[in-house]
């Protein structure tokens, strides 16, 4: 890799700069671009129902403006802006934005395509790097400047024509982020002195980071220096439209506005040419995330991310920021015990949300808590123990989760796979409802204020046998019969239980460790409808274990 062969961009110079210190405290205006020409250089461009069909999404999540296209540049793009004028499929609220290149039958056309529109924004744009100037167009400054000031008259005169009320004026110096910054500010207010900007009539100037040329910091420094040495600034929005060359788009528009810009262009899930442009929803929902509404709603992502796949062809990341399939999901066993106990601390503070590892709750963007916490080899007891207690209400005692933890992990090694929640449960079961060699059937007891006598109706190694026992309460009469019927000596040390459902017919799950002669562990559980049942059947499923089936 010959990395001699590039140049490192050279800083802005901005001692004072103010934005480092600022913080992002309301949503921007935003422009949606997701239709730009090409449907942003997609491989089979959208069609004009799948065009219309994105367009009314993206008035249903919030957008006010939303740039159709470039009319000029194809029949379809044409009629597209045509057929959203004619069927008045625009609302009231909602400004659609065209784009023209500075060239005359280019705006005509352009116009053309926005006869009858309630309201517009006509998007120019030229090329003003010193890139672009020498090897593209081998142009001077001057004669770029005039390229620019060209196309404003001729837009200015030909909004007269159509009806000056009904448009709004946006300019872009493409490449700005290659543009030296006084000759950004110059062209800019070449083209302001022309169009006038007013109180009642503002002008978008968009500096596009065309592309990604350097760390989001001097993205930030460029509009900073622009936004306080522009001309008319109190009458003038400030936009972005940042490109994802090097994988930073969002923070260069997030820095952006704490450098004074007004107004975000991007996509969403980022689509656009090359790289794609800044991902709009996700500079959305960090905004979110910081308790500030970011005025377009994503409560639905799933919705989102169904009309882009179905419209681009594009499938998105299962590691999306907010998104993916992935996103809310933990594997490791450490991330998975500190979300179970963030979600349960959440009930003493429901109205702020604090999770360990979830920037936003799921739930407000539409997704569920079912695939929070998955299991695989990777997983630990807590993650374990969290699919167990909220899809089949079990409370494992943390011992007994410590033991099931690698128990699951040993199985999903084995399987090469994710477990999921069913199979838990399964091998939950199967490790710990032991029913065999020996059952309880039956009991009965008779009891005095000291002491316990207990008849056990039992099958052993097939056979049916009546065990009986005396002890100072239920548990340690068992505990004697089982000793003196089959030879086998434990000491119980941990007994919890709980109810499994409500009504009248709940039942009650009873969970045991005991210690043999030896101090080894072992752990079982018991279910009846009778607490006093399920906990015999519980230390019957150790006690199996415990003699390995002899």
């Amino acid at each position: 890799m010959n990395f001699k062969r590039y140049r490192q961009f050279a800083p802005v110079i901005l001692p004072e700069r103010k934005w480092p210190s600022r913080v992002i405290t309301k949503a921007p205006v935003w422009c949606s671009v997701d239709l730009r020409d090409g449907n942003q250089a997609l491989e089979k461009p959208m069609n004009l129902d799948q065009k219309i069909h994105f367009f009314k999404y993206l008035v249903k999540i919030g957008f006010k403006e939303i740039e159709v296209g470039f009319p000029a540049a194809s029949d379809t793009e044409y009629l597209f802006c045509r057929t959203l004028i004619e069927e008045n499929l625009i609302p009231d609220d909602v400004t659609i934005q065209v784009l023209t290149q500075s060239r005359e039958h280019i705006i005509r056309k352009t116009f053309e395509a926005l006869k009858g529109v309630n309201k517009a924004i006509v998007h120019l744009y030229n090329s003003t790097s010193t890139l672009q100037r020498d090897v593209v167009f081998n142009k001077s400054k001057a004669e770029i400047t005039e390229l620019a000031v060209s196309g404003a008259k001729l837009i200015d005169e030909l909004a007269d024509e159509y009806g000056r009320e009904h448009f709004l004026f946006e300019y872009s110096p493409e490449s700005f982020s290659g543009t030296e910054l006084d000759y950004a500010v110059e062209i800019c207010d070449a083209v302001l002195d022309v169009w006038k900007p007013a109180p009642d009539n503002k002008v978008i100037i968009n500096l596009p980071n065309t592309v990604e040329m350097a760390t989001p910091n001097v993205y930030a420094d460029q509009i900073e220096y622009v936004s306080d040495n522009i001309k008319y600034r109190e009458n003038v929005l400030i936009s972005l439209h940042s490109h994802n060359d090097r994988g930073t788009a969002v923070a260069d528009s997030e820095l952006g506005i704490m450098a004074g810009a007004d107004r975000v262009e991007g996509t969403l899930f980022g689509n656009g040419e090359r790289t794609g442009n800044a991902d709009i929803m996700t500079i959305a929902l960090n905004m979110f995330s910081q308790g500030i509404d970011p005025e377009l709603d994503f409560s639905d992502i799933n919705s989102a991310i169904e009309i882009y796949e179905n419209s681009t062809g594009m499938s998105v990341h299962p590691r999306h920021p907010y998104a993916g399939d992935l996103v809310y999901t933990a594997f490791s066993g450490s991330h998975q015990d500190a979300i179970k106990k963030g979600m349960a601390k959440m009930i003493e503070h429901p109205d702020r949300w604090e999770v360990p590892y979830l920037p936003i709750d799921p739930l407000d963007v539409g997704r569920n808590y079912d695939p929070i916490i998955r299991i695989n080899s990777q997983s630990g007891k807590g993650g374990v123990a969290y699919i167990l207690e909220t899809h089949y209400g079990l409370h494992v005692p943390k011992s007994m989760q410590q033991h099931f933890g690698a128990i699951v992990t040993k199985e999903s090694v084995n399987k090469d796979s994710e477990l999921t929640p069913e199979e838990v449960y399964d091998l939950f079961m199967k490790t710990y409802y032991v029913r065999e060699p020996l059952n309880v059937i039956y009991y009965s007891e008779h009891a005095s204020t000291e002491s316990v006598d207990l008849e056990i109706d039992v099958c052993h190694n097939n056979a049916n046998k009546t065990f009986k026992g005396h002890g100072n309460g239920i548990i340690d009469a068992f505990g004697k019969a089982l000793e003196s019927n089959l030879d086998v000596k434990f000491e119980i040390v941990n007994y919890s239980e709980h109810s499994m459902d409500y009504g009248k017919k709940s039942r009650a799950i009873t969970y045991i460790q005991l210690y043999d002669e030896d101090h080894n562990s072992y752990y079982g559980i018991g279910i009846s409808s009778n607490i006093a049942k399920s906990s015999l059947r519980a230390i019957v499923s150790a006690v199996n274990q415990m003699t390995d089936g002899q």
